[in-house]
């Protein structure tokens, strides 16, 4: 499948999610979809409006809300301050962050097979010891990127 095909199937699957909590995929929602995937790593509001000079900053936050709400999108933070927002990973592959909690810089990474097999294991030992049913898992380190050091 091309990357055309596969950004018109996120097209597709964002309308559908859209619509189930009766909200319509619009311009400047597919915008920022689009920037999302160009992208290819998680970006900060400031980002946007960068890239997407002709949407409001207002308009853009009400958009990754509902994006957010019908589960297109995630929030990565190291703080408030430092938000970024990436596709959400049922759309993408599974990967963890790096975050800088000086600059805000986040960094993607994908462990090797090993590691993963390791982390869900502990995840399903923590979460049974709980009688807690997980999901999926996400990690997040924060820490200081080598600009920052």
């Amino acid at each position: 499948m091309s990357a055309d095909e596969l950004t018109d199937d996120l097209h597709g699957v964002a309308e559908r999610r859209l619509r189930r909590v009766d909200q319509r995929y619009t311009s400047g929602r597919r915008a920022i979809v689009e920037l999302l995937v160009s992208a290819g790593h998680p970006v900060s509001i400031g980002d946007i409006a960068e890239h997407l000079p002709d949407l409001p900053r207002s308009s853009a936050y009400r958009h990754l809300t509902d994006l957010q709400a019908a589960g297109l999108i995630r929030r990565v933070a190291a703080s408030d301050e430092f938000t970024r927002f990436e596709l959400a990973e049922d759309l993408t592959e599974h990967h963890h962050h790096l975050l800088c909690v000086s600059c805000g810089k986040v960094t993607d990474v994908t462990p090797p097979a090993g590691f993963e097999h390791q982390v869900a294991d502990a995840v399903s030992d923590l979460a049974a010891a709980e009688g807690f049913e997980p999901q999926s898992h996400r990690l997040d380190v924060l820490g200081l990127c080598a600009a920052c050091q």
